[in-house]
């Protein structure tokens, strides 16, 4: 706290800073920390805003946030933010969901279309000039399985439902009649459940459970009409497997906004591939991003000021968002 009581906050930013933060500043001392300063701007600050949301700085600035309560990540993924030291402690951690649902859940329609009318090949085609008659595919009558059941997933089911297909979902546990993913069958189950996708939509969290989980077993289990679609963590998929499979023709497609490594290397195969598109990590930043997510900041810090419950708890043990924060989220103390 400073002298008059209210919050010290520190920003972590990467190459830009968040956009209207004049009101936040008129009544806290902000300190903006790139990951290299961070350690040195940390000390005596009682809230992190990770504007960074890549960054994993934290863990080797930890030795300098003794007075550090809250840590609020702008972006939906908390994992790299998560590690033993902070899981173990009493510091608070929220992410910035309802930000990128709809938006995310638009593009995931956008690919579903792009493949369904292989309007790839077509823009292809009018590059090189060819007139090339093909038929395309109805998205009435397909199943997608979204793997993933937080808001994002629930924002893709439904919008994936309104547009005449029938939706899956897949998550920790197993429930039927879901009314934005259907039947939603448990993480034991995802083999049987890629045999039945004509689309597989990746919009989990990165935990322990979901490494790797589209692996060569995963992938084989996929229909070869099939295509994936992973807007979720890069490294929920094993790259090297999905190239073997997209290259023996073992599914159909896969449309891919995250990667393992990102920005994803031009010595990537995946550049060259006819059946699969590339985008930039950027499914859900459509115009007006960023200040939501500074509007969603300002909301909690104002809740945090007055001991309000904050919102976007995220259980640390797990990187799931709470369905309900705790009344007593802003009590915490770092030991």
């Amino acid at each position: 706290m400073n002298r008059l009581g209210a919050p010290i906050i520190t920003v972590l930013h990467g190459p830009d800073t968040p956009p209207g933060m004049a009101g936040i500043e008129r009544h806290h001392e902000v300190r903006y920390a790139t990951a290299a300063d961070l350690p040195a701007r940390l000390a005596g600050a009682d809230v992190l805003f990770v504007w960074d949301f890549t960054s994993t700085a934290l863990a080797g600035a930890w030795s300098s946030a003794r007075a550090l309560r809250w840590v609020h990540v702008a972006g939906a993924g908390v994992d790299r933010v998560l590690f033993d030291d902070l899981v173990a402690s009493d510091v608070v951690v929220t992410n910035s969901r309802g930000v990128f649902d709809q938006p995310m859940a638009e593009y995931v329609l956008g690919m579903v279309l792009m493949f369904a009318k292989d309007l790839h090949t077509t823009i292809r085609l009018q590059q090189r000039r060819a007139w090339r008659h093909r038929e395309t595919t109805r998205l009435a009558g397909t199943h997608a399985l979204v793997i993933g059941t937080g808001p994002i997933g629930r924002a893709i089911g439904r919008t994936l439902r309104a547009a005449g297909m029938s939706v899956g979902g897949l998550g920790r546990t197993a429930r039927p009649a879901d009314p934005d993913l259907g039947d939603i069958a448990a993480m034991p189950d995802l083999h049987a459940a890629l045999a039945k996708a004509d689309y597989v939509v990746l919009a989990a969290p990165m935990t322990v459970e979901t490494a790797g989980m589209i692996d060569a077993a995963a992938l084989a289990a996929m229909r070869p009409t099939g295509y994936l679609i992973n807007v979720g963590r890069g490294r929920l998929v094993v790259q090297d497997a999905l190239v073997e499979a997209l290259r023996d023709g073992r599914i159909a497609g896969a449309a891919l906004d995250v990667f393992a490594d990102e920005p994803l290397p031009a010595s990537s195969p995946l550049w060259d591939m006819p059946n699969m598109l590339v985008s930039p990590h950027m499914s859900g930043d459509v115009v007006g991003w960023r200040a939501a997510l500074v509007d969603l900041f300002a909301d909690n810090l104002a809740r945090y000021t007055d001991g309000r419950p904050l919102r976007n708890v995220v259980d640390k043990r797990l990187g799931y968002p709470r369905d309900e924060p705790p009344t007593d989220a802003t009590k915490g103390t770092h030991p």
